[in-house]
C-alpha cells in the first residue's frame, strides 16, 4: 500500500554512500601486503639439518614493509580523514549556529482541545512574525482549531508559558496565525521561498511527540507538491514543499529554515504507513503561508480571488505535447466558463490551454487554482493561453471569491 499524507491527531505535525576515500587506500594497501608477501616466498631456500630432514629457510627480503613504513602509512591516512572530515565539521558548526539563532524565535504550542465528549492535548510548534507594530505566532490551523485562546499554551525555548490574545486562521492553506502581547521575543528572519531549490540543505525545529524545540536536518526534496490527500483535512490550496529532514507529529507549524537561519517554509504534513517519519515531510512555502498572514490581519480573512472557469483534473504535460503544443511544459485545460464570471469578461472559452498566469508558469490545474487563491483582487493579471494551435495573451480582473 502507498502511504498517504497525513496530518497528525494528537500530536501535530507536518545514498547508497560511496566508499570512503580511506578504506578504498586501505584495501590497495592490503592488495599490495599479499604481493610482498608472495615475492618473499618465492626467495625461501630448502636445506639439511644435521640430522638429514630437510628444513625451510626463508631469507627477510628488502622489500617488506616495516612496522615503522605501516606505522607512517596510518598516520597519513589519519591526516586525510581529518582534512576531509574538516568540510563537513564547518557544516555541522553551522547548523548549530543556526539552531542557536533561531531557537529564540520559535514557540512550542500545546492546545487543548474537546471532540464528542472526549478531551485531548495537542502539541505542535510556531514561528514568531511581526506584522505591521504587532508580534504573532504562525502555525498550522490544525494544531490550534477547536481551542480557545485560554484552551492554547505557547512555551519559548527559555521556559516562559503566555497565551494567546487573538487567533485568526485560513482553512484552505491550513495556516493560522496566534497574536501575542508584545514581548521581547525576536522575529524570524524569512527567507525567499521562491529562491529555495532542490538540494538546498533545510534544518526542522519543532515539537515532535511533544519534545519542544527539537532540531533535525536534511535537504530539498521537491517542489509543487499538490493534490494531495491530508487525512480528515482538506487543504483547498496545495503548493507544497518536500523534504526528509526528519518530521514527526508535533512538527505542525515549526519552521523549515535554509543554511541562513531564513525560515523558507511552514512544516505542515507527513506521508508515513507508521505515523512516524519516513523521510517524506511537507511544508508550506513561507511566501505563501506570509501572504495568507498579512490578509487575516488586514481583512480577518483570505481574500481568495475567483476566476470562474471549471477546469480538467486528468490533463497533463503529454496531452499538451500530443496536442502540438511543446514549447509549454505544462497547463490548465479549461473544460466550461461560468457566465458573468471574471473569465467571460476576457474571453475564455473552453478548450482554451492557460499555461501562465502572473507571470508564471503553470504546471498543473491544482496548480492555477492555488495561482488565483492567492492573486490580487480587482488588478489586471497578464495570462497566456493556447487556443486552436496559436498562443494568445489576455488579461483578467478577479473578483473574491466569497
Amino acid at each position: 500500500m502507498v502511504p498517504k499524507p497525513e496530518t497528525c491527531r494528537h500530536h501535530a505535525v507536518c545514498r547508497s554512500p560511496n566508499v570512503p576515500r580511506c578504506f578504498f587506500i586501505i584495501s590497495l594497501i592490503g592488495m599490495s601486503w599479499i604481493t610482498v608477501s608472495t615475492v618473499a616466498s618465492a626467495q625461501t631456500n630448502s636445506t639439511l639439518s644435521s640430522d638429514g630432514h630437510s628444513v625451510s629457510v626463508r631469507r627477510p627480503s628488502l622489500d617488506e614493509p616495516s612496522q615503522q613504513m605501516i606505522d607512517s602509512q596510518r598516520e597519513r591516512l589519519f591526516n586525510e580523514l581529518a582534512e576531509e572530515f574538516s568540510m563537513f565539521d564547518r557544516l555541522g558548526n553551522l547548523v548549530r549556529r543556526v539552531s542557536q539563532l533561531v531557537k529564540p524565535s520559535v514557540i512550542h504550542i500545546e492546545a487543548h482541545k474537546t471532540e464528542k465528549n472526549e478531551s485531548y492535548d495537542e502539541a505542535g510548534a510556531g514561528v514568531v512574525l511581526r506584522i505591521g507594530n504587532d508580534t504573532w505566532v504562525m502555525t498550522n490551523r490544525h494544531v490550534i482549531v477547536g481551542a480557545s485562546p485560554s484552551e492554547i499554551l505557547l512555551r519559548t525555548s527559555d521556559g516562559k508559558e503566555f497565551h494567546p490574545s487573538e487567533i485568526l486562521a485560513d482553512a484552505s492553506t491550513d495556516v493560522a496565525i496566534l497574536k501575542i502581547s508584545p514581548t521581547a521575543l525576536p522575529p524570524a528572519r524569512l527567507g525567499n521561498s521562491d529562491m529555495t531549490e532542490i538540494g538546498d540543505f533545510v534544518i526542522a525545529i519543532g515539537s515532535p511527540f511533544g519534545l519542544s524545540h527539537s532540531v533535525t536536518f536534511g535537504i530539498l526534496s521537491a517542489k509543487g507538491r499538490r493534490d494531495l490527500s491530508l487525512g480528515e483535512q482538506r487543504i483547498e490550496m496545495q503548493d507544497f514543499f518536500q523534504t526528509d529532514a526528519a518530521i514527526n507529529p508535533g512538527n505542525s507549524g515549526g519552521p523549515l529554515l535554509n543554511l541562513r537561519g531564513e525560515v523558507v517554509a511552514l512544516n505542515t504534513a507527513i506521508a508515513s504507513s507508521s505515523g512516524g517519519s519516513e523521510g517524506i515531510g511537507f511544508a508550506i512555502p513561507i511566501n505563501m503561508a506570509v501572504q495568507v498572514a498579512d490578509q487575516l490581519v488586514q481583512y480577518g480573512q483570505l481574500r481568495r480571488g475567483y476566476l470562474g472557469v471549471t477546469l480538467d483534473p486528468v490533463f497533463s504535460a503529454a496531452d499538451l505535447a500530443a496536442a502540438g503544443y511543446t514549447a509549454a511544459a505544462g497547463g490548465a485545460l479549461v473544460k466550461s466558463v461560468r457566465p458573468g464570471s471574471p473569465a467571460e469578461v476576457a474571453h475564455l472559452q473552453r478548450g482554451d490551454i492557460i499555461v501562465e498566469f502572473s507571470g508564471q508558469k503553470v504546471d498543473s490545474d491544482d496548480h492555477l487554482v492555488a495561482q488565483v487563491g492567492l492573486a490580487k483582487i480587482g488588478e489586471k493579471i497578464p495570462m497566456i493561453i493556447y487556443r486552436d494551435g496559436k498562443r494568445y495573451r489576455t488579461e483578467v480582473v478577479l473578483t473574491d471569491m466569497r
